[in-house]
């Protein structure tokens, strides 16, 4: 019976952490649906476990002096998928932007800084926001953020002010 017990906390375990494993494949819905053969690009992706990722991240907020308005905007994240691409190319970019277009995201926000683009899309349905779509693009590489919780358009704006004053 010992055994037995151990063995489903062994899948247990193992169950709860895959979502840490780094994959070489595309895990944001447009480059792992697209048909596009994106030749010199290299994808790596993976999904953040919030259950392990946000105490972390609200004790870095905390020891940066950064706004309880900020932590509080951590609790309202259910979901995050980072993925990030060496030599992507301009071309990408255009054709994930026509497709968010498509899918009706909203461009909310373009911040430059230092030769790098952010981009920050959300999908909305009435007042509340379900999907952010994060884009940092710095000449050949990016980093696409998928985050999805519940905001409200207040939340984006005040997340947005406090990137644009770092």
């Amino acid at each position: 019976m010992k055994i037995f017990k151990n063995l489903v906390l062994v899948c247990c375990a193992l169950l709860l952490m895959q979502s840490c494993i780094v994959s070489s494949k595309p895990n944001i819905d447009f480059f792992s649906k697209s048909s596009d053969d994106y030749q010199d690009a290299q994808f790596a992706s993976f999904n953040v476990p919030l259950f392990l990722a946000k105490p972390y991240i609200k004790k870095a907020l905390r020891e940066e002096g950064e706004s309880e308005a900020a932590i509080a905007m951590v609790k309202k994240v259910s979901k995050i998928k980072m993925m990030t691409v060496a030599n992507g190319s301009e071309a990408m970019l255009k054709d994930y932007a026509n497709y968010l277009k498509n899918e009706n995201y909203e461009d909310w926000a373009t911040i430059k800084h230092d030769g790098d683009n952010v981009n920050i899309r959300v999908k909305q349905k009435g007042d509340v926001i379900k999907n952010m779509l994060i884009t940092v693009n710095s000449k050949k590489e990016m980093v696409f953020l998928d985050v999805k919780g519940s905001f409200t358009a207040d939340d984006i704006s005040r997340m947005i002010t406090i990137a644009s004053d770092k």
